[in-house]
């Protein structure tokens, strides 16, 4: 819901700044007459996946479960567009569907942050950023949430000018545009609410290495630190050993390839820095109370409902 009203909002009011019809927007979906957003909400459909103008700008709004609304309808309604030249682009997880009709081989993209891993899984021969949103030839894509609003104002500043932009970002109250170079995740000493230097380095180290761990020593000697100050720097700080934040961190990547891909729960464990699938299932299990396989289970069951 949320990127899909930041994408259409800086339309409107580009229209209304500049007091002219600069855009027109149609909503297309598949199949019925209208359809409902996560959070319950409908809207009213004007098209079906129907034939589109050669020089419209398609932009493809995905949200939970988007592997189950990839549709193969979907797809070659894609391709066909594709093919006829047209600008599209992925908001928030919508990018899977783009990457899974092949429209982003060999492209730069992004996608939210909570599918990255699963994405990168699945399509090699996707250039995959962390920016809050990516311009690559005919081909966009935003992070969600409010990446929208950035994408658009990009896109009105290159149609009518930069005046324009900033007048509609104005009236957003959006007082910070962000450009395809800003990282769509909070800096690291944000998220964890401690600004160290050395901790957020570590941590960085760390969700950069998750299928191949770096054990505490190492993670220790490259910012110049004793283990032992390091175990000391966590537990003053986060309240829990680099060994145990790191498993956190392995396993909350584990989750997200369990929910989002069909990975076997050997390949997940592999790809998460577990030598064996019973080291995997304990720690899961220690964790999340719940085994990997009954975690895949329990997603099947949702997404069949």
């Amino acid at each position: 819901m949320l990127c899909f009203a930041c994408a259409i909002e800086p339309l409107r009011i580009a229209n209304r700044m500049s007091g002219k019809e600069l855009y027109r927007w149609t909503l297309a979906g598949e199949g019925g007459e209208f359809i409902e957003s996560s959070n319950g909400t409908s809207f009213k459909l004007d098209i079906d996946l129907d034939e589109l103008k050669r020089d419209d700008v398609m932009l493809v709004c995905g949200g939970v479960d988007v592997q189950a609304a990839t549709t193969k309808r979907l797809l070659n309604w894609l391709r066909r567009e594709a093919r006829r030249g047209l600008i599209i682009g992925g908001l928030c997880t919508a990018s899977y569907s783009l990457a899974k009709a092949g429209l982003l081989d060999g492209k730069r993209a992004t996608i939210h942050w909570e599918n990255q891993d699963s994405f990168t899984e699945a399509f090699d021969d996707v250039e995959l950023t962390k920016s809050v949103f990516v311009m690559d030839g005919n081909r966009l894509s935003t992070a969600g949430g409010t990446s929208s609003i950035d994408l658009i104002l990009k896109m009105i500043a290159e149609d009518h000018g930069e005046e324009l932009a900033n007048a509609v970002a104005d009236q957003l109250i959006y007082s910070s545009i962000r450009t395809d170079q800003d990282s769509q995740r909070l800096s690291i000493p944000t998220r964890i609410g401690v600004r160290h230097p050395k901790l957020s380095q570590v941590i960085q180290m760390m969700e950069q290495n998750l299928e191949e761990p770096i054990s505490p020593s190492v993670l220790a000697s490259d910012v110049g630190m004793s283990t032992r100050q390091l175990e000391r720097l966590f537990r003053r700080y986060l309240n829990r050993s680099p060994k145990r934040y790191y498993m956190e961190l392995r396993l909350q990547k584990a989750r997200n390839l369990l929910m989002q891909t069909d990975m076997s729960v050997i390949n997940v464990a592999l790809a998460c820095g577990f030598a064996s699938p019973s080291h995997f299932s304990k720690c899961y299990r220690a964790h999340y109370n719940t085994t990997p396989y009954r975690e895949r289970g329990n997603q099947s069951a949702r997404l069949s409902i």
